[in-house]
């Protein structure tokens, strides 16, 4: 979340056929936590205080999917309250790659889950009084390690583009897709990053029509300077890549 225009044209990807569908998880609002509702999956998503505790998620299938219900069968699944309907009739065309850290240039901690779901502690870091009362979320969070964690399920509109223009259409966050990867503008992503985000962005290439991946700094670039200059666009583009059979 950052201020300078950036001069990357988007990555354009590959299109593919539909994902199998995955097991959708149901989330419970009051614990923030995922109930497993296939015993033949093996996915357990634990709440949110379970996971700060550092307990670990139940084997899961090693493909990652994406459901009809827009949720993830890889992602540790967290409510975030900050979402809406997309307008009617509107296709997802678009992600968005953005850049995060909580508190600023430190990584591992709770602060981006708290914020995505409202529960900043605004005592608990200086930087945290001015953004507590923010909200704001994104469809995928990436950890440093790769690890995946979803606030939003895809079908709906996560807030995270804030005032953006894309090819002269306005309000980015109807046809998007948030990615966060946990870092800052000027930090080297990690390789796990890179292959999770394509992964990631593979299958949701099959799952909707999507065209375009830019940064959040290419569709408000007077406002924001994110993933920045340590994203290596390159090194994506190359793993969006069609592959031979």
């Amino acid at each position: 979340m950052s201020s300078v225009p950036g001069n990357r044209t988007a990555v354009r990807v590959p299109r593919g056929p539909i994902v199998t569908q995955a097991p959708f998880v149901p989330i419970d609002s009051e614990t923030q936590g995922c109930r497993d509702v296939d015993p033949k999956v093996g996915d357990q998503v634990k709440c949110a205080s379970s996971y700060f505790r550092g307990e670990s998620l139940a084997a899961s299938p090693r493909r990652l999917s994406v459901d009809e219900r827009g949720y993830a069968n890889l992602a540790r699944q967290f409510r975030s309250p900050n979402h809406d309907a997309r307008p009617d009739g509107t296709e997802i065309t678009l992600a968005v790659v953005h850049c995060i850290s909580l508190p600023p240039g430190e990584f591992g901690g709770k602060g981006i889950v708290q914020l995505f779901t409202n529960r900043l502690d605004p005592s608990e870091h200086p930087y945290y009084a001015a953004i507590a009362s923010m909200r704001v979320s994104s469809h995928f969070l990436i950890r440093r390690a790769g690890e995946l964690l979803q606030f939003v399920s895809c079908e709906r509109r996560a807030w995270h583009a804030g005032m953006s223009v894309w090819k002269q259409r306005e309000f980015c966050n109807d046809f998007s897709i948030g990615v966060e990867l946990e870092g800052v503008d000027d930090v080297a992503y990690t390789a796990a990053q890179y292959n999770m985000l394509g992964r990631l962005l593979r299958v949701l290439k099959r799952r909707y029509p999507i065209v375009d991946v830019v940064g959040h700094n290419q569709i408000a670039p007077t406002r924001k300077t994110d993933p920045g200059p340590a994203f290596d666009w390159a090194r994506l583009e190359r793993l969006l890549a069609p592959r031979a059979h």
